[in-house]
């Protein structure tokens, strides 16, 4: 019992952004069943709601605060209201991001297709996204003295993936700011406050389903691709993610900071020969 109450994030209070979307959703599932305080916060007011309602009593405590991960003064009237109510910050899961349909080149285009402004919101929400919510409440933990942090990356930031320019630069950014954060945080701020990231492999959800499925259920020609570079031969299920970020939150990851861990079937690993 007490080799597992390492892995514990009980009563730890997490802030989770996009939490109203297929990944945010999934991890602040698995955080309410280990009873964690999960202040769930997205742009998208009716995506919040319908999480509480299906969370509300499940475990943990949970509130919904709908609030935009590009306005730091949105940003900060979320830390305060969090610290209001449970008085400390513990952890906070960069979720929010994701590809865009008109960020994502069509097999007949090439990059001087895309437009710019595609550009700029995929860059903005993907980087900045993670950017802004890891100084707002990173500032909290760094008051604490103690935290942890944990974005999001992607396969995308190890090796080029055709027609996701943007989406692929802003996530090797995420990557490269994961390490500075964690550096910046523990030097001046102290080791218990910690920064990692994910990367996730290749999971079905509703940004790139068709990009992999075809309408009559199929595999497109880039999923065949995938999988063939991908040891285990299949796609990942989302809630296969929520280990792996409960164990950099928790005390079994103390001595862990700066990572960036695919959770990638051997995606990252395997040159495809």
């Amino acid at each position: 019992m007490e080799n597992n109450n390492l892995f514990s994030i009980a009563g730890k209070v997490a802030v989770i952004t996009g939490a109203g979307g297929v990944l945010g959703g999934s991890i602040a599932r698995s955080f309410i069943a280990q009873g964690a305080k999960v202040a769930a916060l997205d742009i998208r007011k009716e995506n919040l709601d319908a999480l509480m309602k299906e969370l509300s009593g499940k475990g943990g405590e949970i509130i919904g605060i709908a609030g935009n991960v590009l306005d730091i003064d949105s940003l900060k009237k979320v830390a305060d209201e969090i610290l209001a109510k449970w008085g400390q910050i513990d952890i906070l899961l960069n979720i929010a991001g994701g590809n865009m349909p008109g960020a994502t080149l069509t097999e007949s285009q090439t990059i001087f297709d895309m437009k710019i402004e595609d550009w700029d919101k995929v860059t903005n929400l993907n980087l900045n996204g993670t950017v802004f919510p890891s100084l707002v409440f990173g500032e909290v933990m760094a008051r604490q003295k103690s935290g942890s942090i944990v974005n999001v990356s992607s396969m995308a930031a190890y090796s080029a993936i055709t027609r996701v320019a943007g989406y692929s630069v802003a996530k090797t950014g995420v990557s490269n700011f994961t390490q500075w954060m964690a550096m910046e945080m523990a030097m001046k701020f102290g080791d218990k406050v910690r920064v990692n990231a994910i990367a996730p492999g290749f999971f079905i959800g509703d940004q790139n389903r068709a990009v992999l499925i075809n309408p009559d259920g199929s595999l497109t020609e880039r999923s065949k691709k995938v999988l063939a570079k991908t040891p285990m031969g299949r796609f990942g299920d989302i809630t296969e993610l929520n280990g792996a970020v409960q164990f950099l939150c928790s005390e079994a990851a103390s001595f862990i900071t700066g990572v960036v861990l695919p959770v990638d079937g051997g995606f990252s690993s395997f040159s495809g020969v």
